[in-house]
């Protein structure tokens, strides 16, 4: 068991966390958690439902001093969705992968990709307190664009009640992350002929079109035109 302090420092080492293949690969500081899920804005959720493995792709949201053990990470669906109703009754797994380079190297078998990676295990919770629920929620759709939840309206009673909002402890995670060049035999590079490197991969986003039913008078918002400028 590790202490407090180390949990806000430290990655948990447990048996689910402890990274044994690519070990050089695996990062150990909670800031490399915090790293990975800033910059992703989509996760895939891993749940059992009738005995069979479900893996969904689904947008999610951080609170890193939220009420679970080491933060709270949250994700949320429609109330009549099995894999968020039957959630609670087991343990699942949160995926977030963002990936940084196309690594290409002088023989198929060193190819690789540069990326940041995070698995999340554990028990999650329903959450019914309403403040916690609204929260939740405005923090996923921030979690696209920054800054979005401000300008929207209030949640409706029935879209509410319509709602399933989960949520993951943050304590037990694993990270791992590749960087650099390709790792190329010794024979290959002396060899020569072939050309190697890395081909960087980012967010590019176009310019925003409006919907045909916006007045033309209602100018892009400035958090919309912030995500366009960071492409």
């Amino acid at each position: 068991m590790i202490d407090d302090v180390s949990i806000e420092t430290e990655l948990s080492p447990t048996e689910r966390t402890t990274i044994r293949r690519g070990r050089a690969r695996a990062r150990t500081e909670r800031s490399d958690l915090v790293d990975v899920l800033a910059a992703a804005r989509i996760c895939h959720l891993g749940v059992v439902v009738d005995g069979s493995v479900r893996v969904l792709p689904t947008v999610f949201a951080v609170d890193h001093d939220g009420p679970d053990r080491g933060g709270t990470l949250y994700v949320h669906g429609s109330v009549a969705a099995r894999s968020l109703v039957d959630a609670p009754n087991g343990e699942i797994c949160v995926t977030v992968t963002v990936l940084d380079g196309l690594v290409l190297a002088r023989s198929a078998f060193h190819h690789s990709m540069n990326y940041r990676s995070a698995i999340v295990y554990g028990r999650p919770r329903m959450v019914v307190d309403d403040e916690e629920r609204v929260r939740a929620l405005a923090a996923i759709v921030d979690q696209v664009v920054e800054g979005r939840s401000e300008h929207l309206r209030a949640h409706t009673r029935k879209e509410l009640a319509a709602t399933a909002v989960l949520a993951l402890p943050l304590y037990e995670a694993s990270v791992k992350a590749r960087t650099g060049d390709p790792a190329d035999d010794e024979r290959d590079v002396e060899a020569g002929g072939v050309w190697a490197g890395v081909v960087p991969v980012r967010d590019d986003f176009a310019e925003p079109t409006r919907a045909a039913d916006v007045d033309a008078g209602i100018p892009v918002p400035e958090h919309v035109l912030a995500l366009v400028r960071q492409g």
